[in-house]
């Protein structure tokens, strides 16, 4: 890990991650690239602008955050972990197995989004083949992978809500047993 060329620096860092990188934090620039060429491409693939949102946050935390490094003191810089910049197991909240599954759902997701495009080009060929106008079937095959995608975030908001309710149950029970238990002490 070294500070290295300025110039070089401040090129390396307006692509995300290549700057950490070229510094030698490699598991932050990895991190870095493939959050945001991730983005971009289930952004791309699933025809879901909204995804891309966070692209000029990412960008600009890469950016400054290379410039920041370098403004270390060499004493500082050095100390410096190279770690990822977030836990992938959402801060152990997920165990591994279930990490796998969420992982392969996302595959599978990302599998079927490909095919769809696939077997909608072959459709639409077809059709133009057989002279049946497309303009209606083409609205609503592109309007698909949106329409899953909001019922996907609808149900992991749901899931979210439904975990925070349960651990708040969690923690009024057991703070019941506690008085309860206290009581018999005295």
């Amino acid at each position: 890990m070294s500070k290295k060329s300025g110039f070089l620096r401040f090129i390396f860092s307006l692509l995300p991650g290549a700057g950490e990188m070229y510094m030698g934090f490699m598991k932050q620039g990895v991190t870095l690239m493939v959050l945001f060429w991730g983005t971009i491409f289930f952004g791309g693939c699933l025809n879901v602008p909204l995804i891309m949102f966070p692209l000029p946050v990412i960008w600009a935390y890469s950016f400054f955050h290379v410039h920041n490094l370098a403004g270390l003191s060499d004493e500082e810089f050095y100390a410096q972990e190279d770690s990822l910049l977030f836990d992938w197991n959402l801060f152990g909240q997920i165990e591994p197995k279930k990490g796998r599954k969420i992982l392969a759902w996302v595959l599978i997701f990302i599998g079927v989004s490909v095919l769809w495009n696939f077997m909608k080009g072959m459709v639409f060929m077809v059709l133009d083949m057989l002279n049946v106008p497309t303009y209606f079937w083409d609205r609503v095959t592109r309007s698909v992978p949106q329409v899953v995608f909001a019922f996907l975030m609808i149900y992991l908001g749901v899931i979210l809500i439904r975990g925070k309710k349960k651990a708040l149950e969690q923690q009024l029970i057991e703070a019941q047993s506690k008085e309860g238990d206290d009581s018999y002490d005295a």
